[in-house]
């Protein structure tokens, strides 16, 4: 308890004891497993033992008994001529009777739901007692916290049992479960305006620049190994460009968990957000090709494998993309009948997100990409369908199990970091730490000069410092390192260690600093305010008026893609996928929804002694409901003509 204490004093008692009570309750149990999973392996031994003995005294050679004769012979009988009857009497005595018994012990049974819900429990714990002292949140960022938590339950575990029991963070748990709730809620409430406005600089960053940091990190480390400073034997170029790849792509979850924090502008939020999104696809094609070319070095690689490795990018990529509208739209066009069971609305939006990201993962395809696309498509078709209780439970829960997984997932990082299977090597850490922030800042300057050519709103210097510095690395390269085959890459234990070092870097240090950086440097905020009626009417107008000017000069740019898309939209998609369309422009009407509602908050507000009037039945909500419907049909033109 004195130690929490000694590494942050403002912590309160309480919180020390709350910490160190969940250490120690978290230890016991993974103690009772391993005893019990020792005793059952005892056991097992024992019987097995047995086993043998019989199957020895069975193979002594029997005297054939006569067909007449009805007595069965034993092994012990066999060996000593003693008859069975007698035998069989005596093991019958020495037999306990079978009793009742008034409690009893099976861990096995529940030991893998018990553990899991108990990371749950012990995580969730970890986080209020990290907001529980203002102090600490304000100077380290979230993750730090539960990376540190992890790496002091996974030493206690070590010393205790003498291995961390059921080693938590493997690729399959990382991928499968832990990484879609986090993408889809990134996907569903992602601004996609800004989104597709940004989306010329994103692929920029997503693609050309993924794939610049991967072949100079690569060269790189390869031409330092030809020198023997690592002092690790062979360095082939193949095994560094498989580590490059994986070593290169800017993490969504890292990214995610720190720029939430710091609060910066949207457009340099969804920049390197959106990185992070989209260069899953040119990671997984750089990491899967590498790791092909380097188990047929062998055999030689030919011309026609470089082709399809490098056609493999849009397979992947377009694959992804198409698989996530697919499912979005099914769930929408699915959504349109449920207005009579309310109540399993909620679950087709996690369903079929988590289909369509396990569909492209059958095919080899983008899950990232999936599972981000069909979010963003969900989101533009199944509002319109669902209600305002499932949209709130959805809201709700998918925020929930977002940050339960972003939580578990740095807590089991620094679990997955305590173990006998390290490979230190001083020069390729440091070396790597610094490959990845010196070719991070070359591309950055590079990509933004020409992205800056042809925006209208372009990257200052300081956003550009803050894009070079924001590129973390987190779980999603700790999780494809430890898919590398040792026998086939024998340098896997060094390239794991790396890997944790870099991530350690840009979680620890450039997390810490990145904060009081963005204070220092005055980068613009983000404003949390919803646009106004007037703005949305203003945006609507300037679209318009830009897509005429942009058909009347022949170039079409992203006024005029947005306006056919617009067009086709609502004469085709809408009036299939939506119960009840009601017109061209549902971000106004949804604008003037909520206007609506708040006159009718404020008129309850000031004539209160109407509520006395209201049936019990009828809840508030309904009210307002109602209210808005009522304004909506009689009133919505009038008020849009005279505004």
């Amino acid at each position: 308890m004195y130690a929490f204490r000694l590494l942050n004093p403002d912590l309160s008692r309480r919180a020390c004891r709350v910490g160190f009570c969940v250490l120690v309750f978290l230890t016991a149990v993974e103690y009772a497993a391993a005893s019990t999973k020792s005793d059952a392996s005892d056991v097992g031994n024992a019987v097995a033992n047995v086993g043998e003995t019989l199957s020895a005294q069975e193979s002594v050679s029997v005297p054939r008994v006569a067909p007449e004769e009805s007595t069965i012979t034993s092994p012990e009988s066999a060996t000593s001529g003693a008859p069975h009857s007698s035998t069989g009497d005596k093991m019958e005595e020495k037999k306990p009777a079978k009793r009742f018994e008034f409690i009893s012990v099976n861990f096995l049974r529940v030991e893998i739901p018990f553990i899991i819900a108990l990371w749950i429990f012990c995580a969730s714990l970890a986080k209020i007692g990290f907001h529980m002292a203002p102090k600490l949140s304000e100077i380290f960022p979230e993750s730090c916290l539960l990376i540190v938590v992890g790496v002091v339950i996974g030493v206690i575990l070590v010393h205790v049992t003498g291995s961390v029991h059921m080693s938590p963070l493997t690729p399959d748990t990382f991928f499968i479960y832990m990484l879609p709730p986090i993408i889809l809620d990134a996907g569903y409430f992602m601004p996609n305006r800004l989104f597709f406005d940004h989306l010329g600089t994103i692929l920029l960053f997503a693609v050309i620049g993924t794939i610049f940091n991967t072949f100079a990190i690569g060269a790189s480390l390869w031409a330092v190994g030809q020198t023997g400073m690592f002092q690790c034997g062979e360095t082939p170029p193949l095994d560094m460009f498989l580590f490059a790849a994986l070593i290169s792509a800017v993490d969504p979850v890292a990214v995610l968990a720190v720029f939430e924090e710091i609060h910066v502008n949207e457009i340099l939020y969804i920049v390197v957000f959106g990185e992070s999104l989209l260069n899953d696809a040119v990671t997984v094609v750089l990491y899967h090709m590498f790791e092909a070319y380097t188990e047929m070095k062998d055999t030689g690689i030919v011309t026609m494998d470089v082709v399809a490795g490098c056609t493999n990018f849009f397979v992947v990529a377009v694959g992804g993309t198409v698989i996530g509208i697919f499912w979005g739209m099914a769930t929408g066009f699915v959504t349109r009948f449920t207005n009579e069971v309310r109540v399993i609305e909620p679950i087709f939006i996690f369903v079929m997100a988590y289909m369509a990201y396990l569909c492209a993962e059958i095919f080899h395809m983008s899950g990232i990409l999936a599972i981000t696309f069909c979010g963003i498509t969900m989101k533009n078709y199944v509002e319109g369908n669902i209600s305002h209780k499932s949209h709130t439970t959805i809201k709700y829960t998918m925020k929930m199990l977002s940050s339960s997984s972003e939580t578990i997932i740095f807590m089991f990082l620094g679990v997955a970091t305590v173990n006998k299977l390290h490979m230190w090597n001083t020069w390729f850490v440091v070396l790597t730490i610094l490959f990845c922030s010196i070719y991070r800042a070359i591309g950055v300057i590079l990509l933004t000069a020409v992205a800056n050519k042809f925006r209208l709103n372009q990257l200052s210097k300081v956003e550009k410092f803050v894009m070079s510095y924001g590129g973390l690395r987190g779980a999603v390269a700790f999780a494809l390192v430890l898919l590398i085959d040792e026998e086939i890459v024998p340098l896997q234990p060094m390239f794991m260690t790396t890997t944790i070092a870099v991530v350690y870097f840009t979680v620890f240090f450039q997390g810490i600093t990145i904060k009081p950086l963005v204070k220092i440097l005055n980068v613009k905020t983000a404003e949390k305010r919803k646009p106004t009626m007037n703005e949305r009417i203003h945006e609507k107008l300037m679209d318009h008026l830009m897509a005429g000017v942009e058909d009347i000069l022949g170039q079409h740019g992203n006024y005029h893609v947005r306006d056919r898309f617009k067009r086709f939209d609502n004469k085709y998609i809408r009036p299939f996928l939506l119960r009840n369309y009601q017109g061209a422009e549902p971000k106004i009407l949804e604008t003037y929804s909520k206007l609506a509602m708040r006159d009718a908050m404020e008129f309850m507000r000031r004539n209160a002694s109407t509520i006395g009037n209201i049936s019990g039945t009828e809840s508030m909500s309904g009210i307002f409901k109602n209210y808005t419907a009522g304004n909506l049909d009689g009133r919505c033109e009038e008020k849009l003509l005279t505004w």
